[in-house]
């Protein structure tokens, strides 16, 4: 989490506010949540629960009832305040929060007696911190389907911005890897440069690996070779156009585009309003 401006999280809030979104494997890597560190409150006990799935007006959390939840709630009147807690970044002190919420029913979870789902409805407006982190998310699901083919080219400006580790890297050519240098980079795909001859490299299976720093994160990204062209001056390198297998983009690297593409915008703004 970093400073976000504030008409950056109101848009988060009206564009997604009724987007239900499930806490998968995935979903808790990227956004930070501390799972051992959520806790439902009623009155002055704590439960240990599963953050199960948020939108910013509720959310479904999955806890056991053995230890008398389910009596606490009825006599607090279902009233619960909902603990959450996620990491900053590698080196950050972690943020912690309370939502205040209101329990509207509750169900055994995968028939099990002892385990319930319990639906919490938001009494008010949860905390900028959780509208940044799940707002993030969806905003760079919805801008690379909106904005697939919206070119970056790699020179030391966009690479500084992008926190891009090197061009140089491997593509992995049904399995085995050969070097390059990335040029571009999109939602969608990516160019790049390296010795070969094209005609025994289109359309085969491949993967490129794509290293960002702050913090250090890698990708590999499926794909295919789809076009090709002559590096002018260099007979012996070809540029090759890649599209990404879109489904399996993984989500941490369209984050990263997005954040990219947003503080471009961003710092053109300015001077579109003079």
């Amino acid at each position: 989490m970093g400073i976000v401006p504030a008409q950056r999280i109101t848009t988060y809030y009206n564009t997604f506010k009724g987007i239900d979104v499930s806490f998968t494997k995935e979903m808790i890597q990227l956004t930070g949540l501390v799972t051992e560190q959520v806790h439902l409150k009623c009155g002055s006990d704590f439960w240990p629960c599963i953050f199960y799935s948020t939108s910013f007006e509720k959310a479904r959390i999955v806890a056991n009832n053995k230890s008398g939840l389910l009596e606490k709630l009825q006599r607090a009147n279902n009233l619960v305040s909902l603990r959450l807690c996620f990491k900053t970044g590698e080196k950050g002190t972690p943020v912690t929060f309370f939502i205040s919420g209101r329990v509207m029913g509750n169900a055994p979870f995968k028939n099990s007696n002892d385990v319930s789902m319990l639906n919490i409805q938001y009494t008010q407006r949860p905390p900028d911190d959780l509208i940044e982190v799940v707002g993030r998310v969806l905003d760079a699901n919805v801008n690379s389907s909106k904005r697939g083919d919206e070119k970056i080219f790699l020179n030391q400006d966009s690479m500084r911005k992008l926190r891009l580790m090197s061009k140089e890297t491997a593509a992995f050519i049904q399995r085995v890897p050969r070097r390059c240098i990335l040029r571009e980079l999109s939602y969608s795909g990516a160019k790049i440069i390296m010795l070969g001859v094209a005609k025994f490299i289109l359309d085969k299976e491949t993967s490129i690996r794509v290293d960002f720093d702050d913090p250090r994160e890698s990708f590999n990204i499926d794909g295919k070779f789809v076009s090709s062209e002559n590096v002018e001056g260099k007979k012996e390198m070809i540029a090759l156009e890649m599209n990404f297998d879109l489904p399996n983009v993984p989500m941490g690297y369209k984050i990263r585009l997005n954040e990219y593409l947003y503080t471009v915008r961003a710092d053109i703004r300015p001077a579109d309003d003079s």
